[in-house]
């Protein structure tokens, strides 16, 4: 009687645990998509060619748990270089290379960089046959914001998961030895 107990017991437990998972149940606690602590107030310096980049990052850093902030003791992500690049090949296909290159850091408020620099790059590419279709400046414009939106993400997710390497600060040797 006592090992019927003890399994139905087991079975109960396992069912109720089953269906708070089912629907949804979970622990309070921190999410693994939220940004670091260290970063949780920051503001956002794009190039002036970045088109929407900074609209973008600004959605998806927001959506990791950073609050924007102008304020004077808010870290900076400032991105250094925002290189779009279009390669075109000819044929009887024509085809087109899409690639955004964007370089960024992470500064503290003074502008002292905290981060390496961080080069992303990403890139689509589109064929079409330029005799019977002329559609090429719209899905260049349409894949175009989609290297931005990428680009963007990318950013985000190696923020929030801290996969930024912080600068070693240089150790004092003496010269008098």
């Amino acid at each position: 009687m006592h090992l019927v107990q003890r399994v139905a017991a087991v079975i109960l437990t396992l069912g109720l645990s089953a269906s708070l998972v089912g629907c949804g149940f979970h622990l309070k606690g921190k999410s693994v998509t939220s940004a670091p602590v260290q970063y949780s107030r920051m503001s956002i310096t794009v190039p002036s060619n970045a088109e929407n980049l900074e609209e973008k990052l600004a959605l998806y850093l927001s959506s990791a748990g950073v609050q924007l902030s102008d304020a004077q003791d808010a870290y900076n992500l400032r991105v250094l270089e925002y290189t779009p690049h279009l390669l075109q090949l000819s044929g009887t296909l024509r085809q087109n290379v899409l690639r955004v290159t964007v370089t960024f850091r992470i500064e503290d408020a003074a502008g002292n960089p905290l981060t390496d620099e961080r080069t992303i790059m990403a890139t689509r590419s589109y064929q079409y046959d330029a005799a019977t279709v002329n559609t090429d400046n719209l899905e260049e414009k349409h894949l175009k914001q989609v290297l931005i939106d990428d680009v963007a993400q990318q950013i985000a997710r190696q923020i929030s998961s801290n996969r930024l390497e912080t600068i070693s600060q240089p150790t004092q040797t003496n010269p008098q030895q």
